[in-house]
């Protein structure tokens, strides 16, 4: 079996909190496309309503793999549901992408509880709560006061994290990013754009720990792995969803966030209040349903189809629905 046969197989094993939920999917070549799964049978399966048909909802995501696999899976799942469904997936920052929503460019994208805390509601990432409901609840009056929604999070987290190559981390005995104080003017860290103004990201690295770097490079987000093993930089700035942690575990090494400056999150959907409403009782039933496989292991898988199997995120966001039984 190849990687990308392999995959399509985990995607088709995964288990959620509540249910265990697996499907065999290992047939020949020729059976490739099936996605597997019965719907009526597991009762998840989303039923079109003719009478969403006249809400038109824009469904947008961020400028990264990971959103861009959400992005689609609310978007196709929607759709599913009898909505009309436009797309606009590659909005770039977060700050861009609340500003789209608010402007009403978009009605609707993922985003994750610690972002929307530290960077709208400027709370210190120490305060954030690691609980993923307590997170939840304390964004959504925030949320409110912006004419916005947010929607229970789903069970897996995402953080940034300061990765390196696992030879760099022996070499210099680093297993904590306080680990770093002495060197870290030695080395050079890559990051997106907007990390140097993020606080679970460059701006905290230096605020809280208190570490200057050699250099900072601006990278673009695909790039993350890239200049690491291309020796570009000496540190970046990873996620703790990457399919790379998991694909290649031995090859990099993650640093213990020993301070708490790098929060996990877990992704809310946030939509404009005005659409929510439009939408009816049928937009928040949707979106908690195709949530509820979306575990830590699961998200690895889809991250790894589109960045180490170079699938589109369409597709993989399509077998994700069909595996769970969501869409025929």
């Amino acid at each position: 079996m190849n990687s990308r046969r392999a995959r399509k197989a985990l995607l088709l094993l995964f288990s959620t909190l509540v249910l265990a939920f697996a499907i065999a999917a290992c047939g020949d070549d020729e059976d490739e496309g099936d996605g597997g799964g019965d719907g009526g049978a597991n009762g998840n399966l989303i039923q079109a309503n003719p009478d969403n048909a006249d809400v038109e909802i824009t469904v947008g995501s961020k400028n990264f793999t990971e959103q861009f696999i959400l992005g689609e899976i609310y978007a196709q799942a929607l759709e599913a549901a009898g909505y009309t469904v436009k797309k606009d997936l590659n909005l770039g920052s977060e700050q861009i992408a609340l500003r789209s929503l608010r402007q009403g460019e978009i009605d609707a994208y993922p985003e994750y509880t610690s972002t929307a805390l530290t960077s709208f509601f400027k709370m210190p990432p120490e305060e954030v709560p690691g609980d993923a409901q307590q997170a939840y609840e304390e964004s959504q009056d925030d949320f409110a006061d912006l004419g916005l929604r947010a929607f229970p999070p789903t069970p897996f987290s995402s953080a940034n994290a300061v990765g390196l190559l696992t030879e760099t981390a022996d070499q210099l005995g680093l297993e904590t990013i306080s680990d770093l104080e002495g060197v870290s003017q030695d080395l050079v860290l890559a990051g997106s754009p907007e990390c140097r103004q993020r606080i679970d990201c460059l701006l905290g690295l230096q605020e809280y720990y208190g570490l200057e770097f050699k250099r900072f490079t601006p990278v673009d987000i695909g790039l993350r792995y890239e200049v690491l093993d291309e020796g570009d930089a000496d540190l970046s700035i990873l996620f703790t969803t990457d399919a790379q942690l998991s694909t290649d575990a031995d090859t990099y090494t993650i640093l213990e966030d020993d301070q708490g400056v790098l929060p996990a999150g877990n992704v809310m959907f946030v939509a404009r209040e005005e659409i929510v409403e439009e939408a009816g009782e049928d937009f928040a039933e949707v979106i908690e349903k195709v949530q509820e496989n979306l575990t830590l292991e699961v998200m690895q898988e889809l991250n790894a189809r589109v960045d180490v199997d170079k699938e589109e995120p369409a597709a993989v966001a399509e077998d994700y629905l069909r595996a769970s039984g969501y869409i025929e």
